[in-house]
């Protein structure tokens, strides 16, 4: 399969597709308007495919998204119910369960990436790295956030998305959010248990925690 990319300061518009990591890196160090084709290979995907989602065509200003991540094969009732009424779902990774994707699916429209838990067969049709684009906003997913080999502002990303700490934060840096949604799943010593939301209006993007369970406090 081959497809075409267009870089431009707004970020990178895809034919179809979810874009390798190489190209981000390109797109990162390139000021110039550029066209690239491309094999998607490891890309196809059977069953649950990844794409890069592209809603900026909407006629809607205001979206909500839903963030989730570091659900281990665990998906809690208050989990979903907080998510309800999202325009759309991320899930970051150490998913442990493709029925975890299928009943967010059945929510909202889902962008997902694999986590370093997400080891078995299924798992391997799921993209290490994803994009959302809402309106004039670009989201870039990943689970693990030492991994990020971009610079996200020269990419034109509003917020990188990440997990794997199960620690939930936000944080904005030189103009970019950087948001971790904590962990959904099974609790880790005290940490608690939450998920994440997005609210983005217009070219402006903010975030908030949800927390789902409080922590265990020892006696």
């Amino acid at each position: 399969m081959v497809f075409s990319l267009v870089f431009t300061s707004r970020g990178i518009h895809s034919t179809c597709g979810a874009v390798p990591m190489s190209v981000y890196k390109l797109a990162a160090r390139s000021n110039a308007v550029l066209i690239v084709t491309a094999y998607l290979g490891f890309h196809r995907l059977r069953g649950y495919k990844a794409k890069y989602m592209d809603m900026s065509l909407s006629s809607k200003t205001t979206w909500t998204i839903g963030v989730i991540s570091d659900t281990h094969g665990l998906l809690r009732p208050e989990a979903i119910a907080a998510l309800e009424g999202a325009d759309h779902i991320i899930h970051a990774g150490d998913i442990g369960d493709p029925a975890i994707l299928a009943r967010l699916a059945a929510v909202a429209p889902l962008t997902a990436v694999r986590g370093n838990v997400d080891r078995e067969a299924w798992a391997k049709r799921i993209p290490a790295s994803n994009v959302l684009e809402v309106g004039r906003v670009s989201v870039y997913v990943l689970h693990n956030l030492n991994e990020l080999d971009l610079n996200p502002k020269a990419a034109a990303f509003a917020a990188v998305i990440s997990g794997h700490t199960h620690q939930p934060k936000q944080d904005l840096r030189d103009g970019v959010l950087y948001f971790n949604p904590g962990s959904a799943g099974p609790r880790r010593f005290n940490l608690p248990i939450t998920v994440g939301r997005l609210l983005i209006k217009g070219g402006k993007i903010k975030s908030e925690v949800i927390e789902l369970l409080k922590p265990v406090v020892s006696p």
